[in-house]
């Protein structure tokens, strides 16, 4: 096993902060009379509860994520979508102006943005032409200031697993967080790293509600790991994060894991019939394999093509600025109808 210790590798004014106290953090008894909190006790026009605050670290919510993906409460953090856990993961460990990240181009969008917010370097490992770990090439780069690795598998736009060997490669031999993207994991045929956070106390993984269930509106992320990451991103996140009505839909929406699977299985099969139609197109070169809830498609003229389907009212993604990535459009499984309109 890797052994890292979390406590050197955080920022020093991060390991010495004592977090704000929340007044729900403090007492969880029920039955009991709230004047602590400056709430209006005479309620909300929305009625109760929303005059209260919510629980801060969400474990109701929790415990019912707990019985769906097997993984403990303390070794769960949820944020604003899976873009809270990135910034707070970057804020707590890399000293701005002096420490770095690795990502693997073309990638997510977000590690760049948030390092660049918070300035931090980024280096870049440019992935292969089969869009997979160029592990010499990231072994070179790593030096004493790299805090954190971001691995998005599926990968965002290219729709590929990372090949798990090359994970694991980097976990094992690599001083820092290993943060492993798996927004896309439902869609895909290899299985989840979930488990592996046990083993691995260098690695996050972070998922998310907004894509397989459905609730991108709802801006629900997801992050496990050790215990002791975990108490870092409850340490330096602000006192109420989640609102309360997030929590009661989500909460709602875990007891219809039947409808995930019949919408997950129903966006597999669009994908694969987007695959293969427009495959057959013309002016289409290639259509990338996936295990995401999107096709990665290079065409003759992306800007163009993207400019006519705008024109049609259907909106793709064009990424031709990403590296590897010229002339290619993304675009992600609708219903039937919208595909139908999409391939004529």
């Amino acid at each position: 096993m890797n052994e890292i210790n979390i406590e050197q590798l955080l920022r020093s004014n991060i390991r010495d902060l004592v977090a704000y106290s929340s007044a729900r953090s403090e007492y969880t008894a029920s039955n009991v009379i709230y004047l602590d909190a400056n709430e209006n006790s005479f309620g909300s026009a929305l009625g109760e509860p929303y005059n209260r605050y919510p629980d801060p670290l969400q474990w109701k919510l929790k415990e019912s994520i707990s019985g769906i993906k097997g993984i403990k409460k303390e070794c769960q953090f949820l944020g604003n979508g899976s873009d809270e856990p990135i910034d707070l993961l970057i804020r707590s460990f890399c000293n701005p102006g002096k420490d770095n990240i690795v990502i693997f181009p073309p990638t997510y969008g977000m590690y760049e943005v948030s390092a660049k917010i918070n300035d931090v370097t980024i280096k870049e490992v440019l992935l292969t032409d089969n869009f997979q770990i160029d592990l010499n090439k990231t072994f070179s780069i790593i030096d004493e200031c790299t805090k954190m690795i971001f691995i998005c598998s599926p990968n965002n736009p290219t729709g590929n697993i990372i090949d798990a060997a090359s994970i694991i490669a980097i976990l094992e031999n690599f001083k820092g967080l290993v943060i492993l993207d798996e927004a896309y994991i439902d869609f895909a045929e290899e299985y989840s790293f979930l488990d592996r956070i046990y083993e691995y106390p260098n690695l996050v993984i972070l998922q998310t509600f907004s894509k397989a269930w459905g609730m991108a509106g709802l801006r629900l992320g997801l992050a496990f790991a050790s215990p002791g990451i975990i108490n870092v991103l409850n340490k330096v996140k602000a006192p109420y994060n989640i609102n309360i009505v997030t929590q009661q839909l989500a909460l709602q929406a875990l007891c219809s894991e039947a409808f995930l699977n019949e919408n997950v299985e129903a966006i597999i099969k669009e994908r694969r019939r987007l695959e293969t139609i427009i495959a057959d197109i013309s002016f289409v070169e290639k259509v990338f394999p996936s295990n995401a809830n999107f096709i990665l498609v290079r065409v003759q003229d992306a800007a163009g093509l993207y400019n006519y389907l705008k024109g049609q009212g259907i909106i793709v993604r064009n990424r031709s600025n990403m590296p590897l990535c010229k002339n290619c459009l993304r675009i992600t499984a609708g219903t039937v109808e919208e595909n139908n309109l999409l391939i004529k």
